[in-house]
């Protein structure tokens, strides 16, 4: 049986990939995490993918994940072939719910995910 990790309780440093809804990316162990922007607060702030795999929402990052520290200063940016990975990975994943096969159409959607 495998171990469940708790993603929100690792130290992530995150990347800026310069793109308004996959906003920031990180690799962790050879895996690309990618946290998706959503339409708060009619959605959860974010969704995080990791190598394209929904792994659930996350409504406050402070609280919740407080390792992640999104909010660095000096937060450096992706390279552009890893802005181009990132991106290619997580194309057609942009409308909240996408990732269930319900993609959110509008501010009163049926979409769930697993919530964090």
């Amino acid at each position: 049986m495998s171990e469940q990790v708790n993603v929100l309780a690792r130290v992530v440093r995150w990347r800026r990939t310069g793109a308004r809804t996959f906003a920031f990316a990180a690799r962790v162990d050879g895996t690309w995490w990618v946290l998706r922007l959503n339409d708060f607060p009619h959605h959860p702030l974010y969704t995080l993918f990791v190598d394209r795999h929904v792994v659930g929402d996350v409504e406050d990052v402070s609280s919740r994940a407080p390792a992640w520290d999104l909010d660095a200063a000096e937060r450096p940016s992706l390279t552009d072939e890893q802005r181009d990975e990132v991106l290619a990975l997580t194309r057609g994943l942009e409308p909240y719910g996408s990732e269930v096969g319900r993609p959110c159409e509008g501010d009163w959607c049926s979409c769930a995910g697993d919530r964090m």
